[in-house]
């Protein structure tokens, strides 16, 4: 999760336990616009074999589905499901198992959405990319048929948030930053994942282009200071949110904060 920083400097910031291992969240987003409701990612999932979940512990305590009915609504209120990328960890639980094993939506009345060049890119992956991309993931979504693109309705989000795009991670991982309370949201998903990972040299071993990762990284840093906007952390075991300063060692956090505090 910290590629070359030596692990004697990032164990302060997560500390990994007996087997290596560290405690990673999955913090997806739900945003509520008149008869709109729409989920940013949706985390792993649970469908996956036992095997798969020798490298995966899910620690049982907090869900998807439990977490949006926390707040009065139900997976069939979803009317879309935004997806910043289609690794895995973004995108497992928009599929489930029913009832006879059969892959089904997770959210059956909801539209889900990503771009068709990264898309391309998930289902013709490179070799080192590829078993982040499961097809079990994917292909019922694009079976459904409820599958849409971004770049093909390219104002259908407008009113709700931008979209950067940004290519180091994986290609045309898409970045909601959205107007909330004055200030923006910025949805940081795999390019900032946590609050560890802030220092321009902290990206991640799974990116597909570091350099490129670095130099996107900080832009959006920078940019987020001239706006003062808020980072959302979706990795983040602890910390929700961030805002940010700049600093002698260049910009870092100036503050952390939980999303009901903004």
């Amino acid at each position: 999760m910290f590629g070359v920083v030596p692990k004697s400097i990032w164990n302060k910031l997560n500390p990994a336990d007996e087997n290596n291992m560290c405690t990673w969240a999955m913090r997806c987003l739900l945003l509520e616009y008149g008869d709109k409701l729409i989920l940013i990612d949706t985390g792993i999932g649970n469908k996956q074999s036992l095997d798969f979940f020798k490298h995966f512990y899910l620690d049982q305590q907090d869900s998807l589905f439990n977490s949006i009915q926390s707040v009065g609504f139900s997976p069939n209120d979803i009317t879309d499901v935004f997806l910043t990328h289609l690794h895995f960890d973004h995108c497992g639980g928009a599929v489930q198992l029913d009832d006879a094993n059969h892959p089904v939506l997770a959210f059956p009345k909801a539209n889900y959405w990503t771009n068709s060049k990264h898309l391309y890119n998930a289902q013709h992956p490179n070799p080192r990319e590829k078993p982040s991309f499961r097809p079990d993931n994917i292909q019922p979504i694009v079976d459904s048929g409820k599958l849409k693109f971004t770049d093909q309705h390219p104002h259908y989000f407008e009113p709700y948030f931008d979209i950067l795009h940004v290519d180091g991670h994986t290609e045309q991982q898409m970045l909601p930053i959205i107007p909330y309370h004055g200030t923006h949201l910025v949805y940081a998903a795999d390019l900032i994942p946590s609050v560890g990972h802030i220092a321009v040299p902290y990206i991640m071993a799974y990116d597909m282009q570091p350099l490129k990762a670095m130099k996107e990284k900080e832009v959006l840093l920078e940019k987020s200071l001239e706006g003062n906007y808020t980072l959302f952390f979706e990795h983040d075991p602890i910390v929700e949110c961030a805002t940010l300063h700049k600093t002698e060692k260049g910009i870092r956090v100036k503050d952390t904060l939980l999303l009901s505090e903004i």
